[in-house]
């Protein structure tokens, strides 16, 4: 009986770093790095969350985790230069780390709070960004390497969270435009906007959310309510499922010649709408 011939996988020894790696979609698209051939870095805050993921993982040899902060600007320069000290180099960056606002309405903030949690959001879901790529473009230049950016459906669209969040995802819109045009051509750069899954992102802590996840607010048909894919596509809501993009834009074989570009893959909640899960709800 004749087998298949064994093919590597989409990245056999490319180097990637994936911020907020500890849960959620950052740790589902570092795993699925690693099983693409791929030595992967996961960033996050909590360095016992980061040695539990390596430890569980089929190739634990392949991974290193990372204890920082993404508003630390240091702790990120270290995290690059311990990225190439243990692996050699650096080929992917995934921009990921990020919170959300529970769909906070402005009706519902008084300004002290608007305040506070717009500082703290903007802090990791832009300006992590950005010091996260101004650390890294550098090792990235040197293996023509390429950033993937998580991104949201409230990128494009309303409701899917309230001001602060919408408006911190549309500035990461933004920066993929903006930061694919300035490392060209040497570093591409895209983004991924997910829709809903069930994950541990938290919320601000200076409006006091950051003890509440989705994964415990939510029920799986209130997210999957608004999804054309579920009912063909059950799993659709497991951050695993939302991956495939990822390995297509960090690929120099099947995306070398795409920069700029966002893949909006939300299970079609882009087509439906949230119709009343909308953030002020009847508060006015």
């Amino acid at each position: 009986m004749s087998t298949l011939p064994q093919t590597a996988g989409w990245l056999e020894g490319d180097v990637a770093l994936v911020t907020g790696g500890g849960s959620g979609i950052g740790k589902a698209v570092a795993l699925r790095y690693l099983a693409e051939g791929a030595k992967v870095v996961i960033l996050g805050r909590d360095q016992d969350k980061l040695d539990e993921v390596i430890a569980g993982s089929p190739a634990a040899q392949n991974m290193l985790g990372i204890a920082a902060d993404v508003r630390d600007s240091e702790a990120l320069q270290h995290a690059v230069g311990r990225t190439v000290e243990h692996f050699g180099k650096l080929d992917t960056l995934v921009p990921n780390a990020g919170i959300w606002d529970f769909n906070r309405s402005i009706t519902r903030l008084s300004a002290q709070e608007l305040s506070d949690s717009f500082d703290e959001l903007f802090s990791i879901n832009v300006k992590g960004y950005l010091l996260t790529v101004q650390a890294a473009w550098p090792e990235l230049v040197k293996s023509r390497g390429n950033v993937v950016m998580t991104l949201s459906n409230a990128s494009f669209h309303t409701a899917g969270g309230g001001p602060v969040y919408t408006a911190s995802k549309f500035a990461a819109r933004g920066l993929v435009n903006q930061l694919a045009y300035e490392l060209a051509p040497k570093v591409r750069v895209n983004g991924v906007a997910v829709g809903g899954m069930n994950t541990d992102l938290r919320g601000p802590e200076s409006i006091g959310l950051s003890g509440r996840s989705i994964a415990d607010s939510f029920a799986r048909s209130t997210i999957t309510g608004n999804n054309p894919l579920i009912p063909l596509h059950d799993a659709s809501v497991d951050p695993t499922d939302f991956t495939g993009s990822y390995v297509l834009f960090a690929s120099r074989r099947n995306s070398g010649n795409i920069t700029g570009q966002i893949i909006q893959a939300d299970g079609g909640i882009a087509i439906r709408g949230f119709g009343d899960k909308a953030a002020g709800g009847d508060a006015l």
